[in-house]
């Protein structure tokens, strides 16, 4: 195969409930490096669907999210979603070193202390949510509001912002042909804003994640108020979305498969490696995200690479690769650890995991102590999902107990 094959079409716009979509599987059938066409950008590009493949595309100086930048890269949005200064498309050196900056606003042990937080908006959600049952939506009452006030609150955004602020995100992830314009206006409102938060926070530090960043140094280096706007950006825009989309995900496999309710259930202390095994198997979102670029000719896979191609890795089909993972449609509770690609990899994984599988667990583990006789209200036939954004989810989720 050479980069001039014809490319197939690939509209990545299948949405039905967290069944795999139908177009990787056939790709994953075909070869591990495929030539591809998407909704929007100049050209084709070469998706690589193999754990080891996307393994090395991830981690090979070869290929560059930098060179990205200022080109109609291939994608599923109108409007690009990363800002060209973004952490998301650097690479190393430059990367590295705000990844080490901002790697200390998220340690272990920060995430930590952040659980107290996470787990006081969490038991007031639910109990707002007992109040109103016993037929309630989860998504409304749980999925949605806590990703949100979690990373509002850690990053101390006066809560009399927090509807303008996600409004804006949403916008962000709009993937209609009607969206380019709303994006990038949501994008330009949100750079201002982060930017007064800064200017205030440099002022008069506080307990907040923004005060965090602006205090983290590397022996005398810190990030100057452009790149610290461009990281709130990223984190709350992943932050709070992902975590949205994969605690009603959970939910809804935890709902629709008894013998996994039970498992989490009546085995506690296992919460942590059912939620990395639900992770991997979730098909969070809908094709691929941010490509990268040759910067030079690469053969891998039995495949020419050319200096100049586009080349996107799906995180979703590496994470079902029957080399890694024995059985990898089937959902395994017992599955020894073995790290997924969900949050990413290589120098471009998610930074702020602590804190993401910590409102993970705290949703799932009180969401089940709460609530134990937990089920759906509806039959999992009638459950309503997203079509309108590049993500996978239920937008209601309607439960009773």
């Amino acid at each position: 195969m050479t980069s001039g094959d014809k490319a197939i079409t690939c509209p990545f716009d299948f949405s039905e409930g967290l069944e795999f979509d139908p177009s990787l599987t056939a790709l994953m059938d075909r070869e591990s490096i495929t030539r591809i066409r998407l909704p929007y950008g100049d050209g084709d590009a070469w998706l690589v669907t193999g754990f080891d493949d996307v393994r090395q595309v991830t981690t090979d100086q070869r290929f560059s999210r930098a060179g990205i930048v200022d080109h109609d890269y291939p994608r599923l949005t109108p409007e690009p979603i990363v800002s060209r200064e973004s952490i998301n498309v650097m690479d190393p050196p430059r990367s590295s070193r705000l990844r080490r900056l901002a790697s200390q606003a998220f340690t272990q042990r920060r995430a930590d202390e952040m659980r107290g937080r996470i787990t006081k908006l969490a038991d007031t959600l639910l109990d707002e949510m007992a109040v109103q049952g016993p037929s309630v939506d989860l998504v409304r009452h749980l999925s949605d509001p806590l990703p949100q006030q979690t990373i509002f609150d850690l990053l101390g955004i006066p809560r009399d912002d927090w509807a303008t602020t996600q409004h804006h995100f949403h916008q962000l992830l709009a993937t209609g042909p009607d969206g380019r314009k709303g994006a990038a206006t949501a994008k330009a409102e949100l750079r201002a804003y982060f930017g007064e938060l800064i200017e205030q926070r440099r002022r008069s530090p506080g307990n907040d994640l923004i005060s965090a960043l602006a205090a983290a140094k590397d022996g005398e280096d810190v990030l100057d108020d452009e790149e610290l706007a461009v990281m709130l950006l990223t984190l709350t825009l992943s932050g709070q979305d992902t975590a949205t989309c994969q605690i009603s995900n959970i939910c809804y496999l935890l709902l629709t498969r008894p013998e996994l309710m039970k498992h989490v259930s009546s085995r506690p202390e296992d919460l942590t490696d059912v939620l990395n095994e639900l992770l991997r198997v979730i098909p969070f979102r809908k094709g691929v995200g941010i490509p990268r670029v040759a910067v030079q000719d690469v053969e891998m896979g039995g495949v020419l690479i050319r200096k100049g191609d586009f080349v996107h890795v799906s995180y979703l089909t590496a994470n079902r690769d029957a080399e890694r993972y024995p059985d990898p449609e089937f959902i395994d509770p017992d599955r020894p650890p073995l790290p997924h690609m969900t949050f990413g990899w290589g120098g471009h994984r998610c930074i702020a995991v602590p804190l993401a599988m910590a409102e993970l667990e705290v949703a799932i583990g009180r969401l089940l102590d709460r609530f134990p006789g937990l089920r759906l209200a509806v039959s999992p036939e009638e459950v309503r999902w997203d079509t309108e954004t590049i993500r996978r989810f239920p937008i209601e989720l309607p439960v009773t107990w």
